[in-house]
């Protein structure tokens, strides 16, 4: 990566992006794991149910509130980092941010307050309206934030103004419901679900390899178990149809994740394994399956996904496009007022306007798009082409392991059915040292959600090299490296106290003398050991 501004200010953004959801997914699944179990509780009056929420909680307390702590520096680099960006679809961008937090993010911090406080000043049905309404709270606080990232990789609901400069919301409605969004939304929630049952999974599995808190235990790998298995399923759905959707609304991106640099004749097959050279457009030791891409992309027999090649040409097309358009916006500005535009200039910035974006692709060589040459528009056509070998691989790593989630999920679904949870202890080690691979998945996920629109920040409309503040290359840098050490201090603080909390174990509250159906978790040696006596 070369020692640019444009560089250096996405690798910033990128790194507290990919720092940030490393909290974000747990608060999503935990929360509504322990809605579940308050539920349990609350409809059967047992206290182990109460005592697994209380104890999940304080893992989830610690997890939100490092979430928090890393989530406000987001916000502050569109204004930061990113100006032009700010200015150009400030409108837009701005309305979902400034909705969650004033709606999901209040609801949520509300509750979360009740909820640690309220066990008792409340009553039990009060206090699970409370927990429900906090986990509602995290989840609609994702929904806003996926729908304003949604809006950057199907740009729907705004025109661009050529007055003001900027893009401007015509239809909110559409903003809202962009089907990208809405894909983005339930695919990227899901798998928060999938962490947050993998780690109550794993950490439950240990506690009974060491035979500790074992009731409690049992029970939260059954429901974690459940709950990770219908997780598991719906993240694959859902991830089939972000795919389905790309091939309508990001072409390339979808391509370059299949390092597919020719179009195939339909049905076109999946690539399950190769390397990807795009120096010479080819992918080396490709092992395909037939039809497989296909189907996944079109949901058909007979119709084309188009290679890379295909897509340059048609972005070069695009660019020559928006060169029309660039020089009909530079007549209106110089027109001054809307009486001074000329009629022709109004009526060409209508019919090439969509493509504005592609001609500013050129600003990375020329300063006026008008005065490119054939081979800058031919270098700026393959500029559209993200980086494949990255996107090839974090794909499969994503795809491989959400394949790993839905078996381990489903074995510990059929053992605990079964009461037979405690049967085999290696499977208990496998949990265990399944509990990071949830967080590789999801980054990686988000990996190729961002890295794959690359060149635009947002897509067919506006150029990451365009959207950047004018900073020097050595503030950003002292910036990037304040932000990576705070955030490894944060990070290793969030380890420690959540290291501690489970090792401790849950606190019980039980009353003495009642069973453990009810009561205080009794080990079996204990009470074998009565027995014995």
């Amino acid at each position: 990566m070369d020692l640019d501004i444009v560089s250096i200010s996405r690798l910033q953004f990128a790194v507290t992006a990919l720092y940030h959801f490393l909290f974000v997914p747990l608060t999503l699944g935990l929360a509504i794991l322990l809605a579940i179990m308050e539920t349990v509780y609350v409809m059967t009056g047992r206290r182990i149910w109460r005592d697994m929420t209380k104890f999940w909680g304080v893992l989830f307390g610690i997890n939100f509130a490092m979430g928090v702590a890393t989530g406000v520096v987001l916000e502050f680099q569109f204004g930061m980092n990113w100006s032009y960006y700010s200015h150009y679809v400030g409108d837009v961008f701005g309305a979902p941010l400034a909705i969650e937090g004033l709606m999901a993010f209040f609801l949520e911090a509300t509750f979360v307050g009740l909820f640690f406080f309220g066990w008792d000043k409340l009553s039990k049905r009060a206090h699970l309206v409370v927990t429900w309404l906090m986990a509602l709270g995290t989840n609609f606080s994702a929904l806003w934030i996926l729908i304003a990232n949604g809006w950057m990789q199907n740009p729907v609901g705004a025109v661009f103004n050529p007055q003001t400069m900027r893009m401007e919301v015509v239809d909110f409605f559409a903003v809202l419901t962009n089907p990208v969004a809405q894909a983005k939304f339930v695919h990227t929630v899901s798998a928060g679900y999938v962490c947050a049952a993998l780690f109550v999974l794993g950490i439950s599995a240990w506690y009974v390899r060491k035979g500790r808190h074992l009731e409690l235990a049992k029970r939260s790998m059954t429901v974690a178990a459940s709950f990770g298995l219908a997780a598991s399923l719906s993240v694959v759905v859902l991830g089939d149809e972000s795919g389905y959707l790309s091939t309508e609304h990001q072409k390339m991106k979808l391509a370059s994740i299949e390092a597919m640099w020719k179009t195939e004749p339909a049905p076109a097959a999946f690539t399950a394994f190769g390397f990807p050279d795009q120096q010479s457009r080819e992918t080396h030791y490709a092992i395909h399956i037939p039809w497989a891409m296909g189907l996944i992309g079109t949901r058909s027999l007979t119709q084309e996904i188009p290679g890379i090649e295909d897509l340059v040409r048609s972005a070069e097309g695009h660019i020559r496009e928006g060169i029309l358009a660039y020089d009909a916006l530079q007549r209106i500005r110089e027109a001054g007022s809307d009486e001074k535009i000329a009629p022709s200039d109004r009526t060409a910035f209508e019919d090439h306007g969509q493509r504005l974006g592609y001609a500013l692709l050129l600003k990375r060589y020329v300063d006026d798009p008008r005065q490119a040459t054939p081979e800058q528009i031919a270098k700026a056509a393959w500029d559209t082409v993200p980086q494949v070998a990255p996107l090839f691989w974090t794909f499969r790593i994503m795809v491989g392991l959400g394949i790993f989630f839905i078996v381990l999920t489903a074995v510990f679904f059929w053992l605990s059915a079964r009461r037979r949870l405690d049967a085999h202890p290696w499977l208990l080690r496998v949990a265990v040292w399944a509990i990071p691979l949830p967080w590789i998945a999801a980054e990686c996920g988000w990996i190729v959600a961002e890295f794959g629109r690359q060149p635009w920040v947002i897509e067919g409309v506006l150029p990451t090299a365009v959207a950047v503040s004018s900073l020097g290359v050595h503030t950003v840098l002292f910036t990037l490296a304040g932000f990576i050490a705070i955030y490894t201090v944060l990070l290793v603080i969030e380890l420690k106290l959540m290291f501690k909390a489970i090792r401790s174990g849950p606190h019980e509250e039980h009353p003495p003398g009642v069973g453990a159906a009810s009561g205080p978790i009794v080990h079996p040696s204990a009470t074998r050991l009565a027995k014995g006596a």
